[in-house]
């Protein structure tokens, strides 16, 4: 059905090299899309690579996004090869975990520039190629990948984590507001736990009990993320904006 086919598209997932990131460029390369992945280490985007290159042509373009130059290099980089962005998924993002005595400020600087300036700063940098790719009747399409945490109170003590995701659903409505009229949506999508690099100790030691407290009764899987992904690109997802859609299980909604 072409409500999800991105053929001819062109995507930019930052942190598309594993976890979420990497389940969201899988699902938008086997829709259609070419995808250009980004990550700070140049050996993981070779894997990456190597791996999703059977779904269809994928990029890897290595980049610090913990800084605004390297948001303005990416786009650059991505630029010189395209003349448009249909799709920018900001999905590159970090986590900390520490009791509130001992939570450090780095923490806060780590996790403000790469979870919510970098986002931002990201969008800036793209504009004018997702604007080239945007029309009135589809949209360019930015998700910004958030967090349940972001909208509960976390079970665990990551404090600058949390904050940062409400923060970066705030900044989707704020920037879904301003872009609209530019013809480019702006949505956050909140996952809960995922099998990810970043969520592999704590599902290994709680796994059960995170799967139980979900109405589903599971963790969430690679197709659930591709899913979204692939209906906030395509013509199905056309009509959305400024929304935040929790990807968890029901998890959220049942606390």
């Amino acid at each position: 059905m072409d409500l999800f086919d991105l053929t001819g598209k062109v995507a930019v997932v930052t942190g598309g090299t594993r976890g979420i990131g990497l389940m969201m460029a899988r699902g938008l390369l086997q829709a259609g899309a070419a995808v250009y992945v980004s990550s700070r280490k140049p050996e993981a985007g070779e894997a990456a690579v190597k791996e999703l290159s059977e779904y269809g042509r994928v990029v890897s373009v290595p980049a610090d996004l913990s800084s605004e130059a390297e948001c303005r290099r990416l786009a650059a980089e991505v630029g010189a090869a395209e003349s448009g962005v249909h799709i920018l998924v900001n999905n590159a993002g970090a986590a900390w975990a520490a009791p509130l005595e001992e939570y450090p400020e780095s923490a806060w600087d780590k996790l403000v520039d790469l979870n919510l300036k970098a986002p931002f700063f990201l969008v800036r940098a793209f504009l004018p190629l997702l604007e080239a790719a945007a029309t009135f009747d589809d949209p360019a399409r930015v998700i910004n990948v958030g967090s349940i945490d972001g909208l509960q109170v976390p079970p665990l003590p990551t404090y600058a984590y949390s904050s940062t995701k409400a923060g970066l659903h705030q900044l989707t409505r704020v920037l879904a507001h301003e872009l609209g009229p530019r013809h480019i949506t702006v949505n956050a999508v909140a996952p809960g736990p995922f099998e990810s690099k970043m969520m592999a100790a704590t599902l290994a030691e709680h796994g059960e009990t995170i799967a139980a407290s979900s109405p589903l009764g599971r963790i969430g899987r690679a197709e659930d993320m591709a899913g979204v992904a692939i209906w906030l690109s395509g013509r199905g997802g056309s009509y959305v904006t400024g929304a935040v859609i929790p990807v968890d299980g029901g998890i959220w909604a049942a606390r």
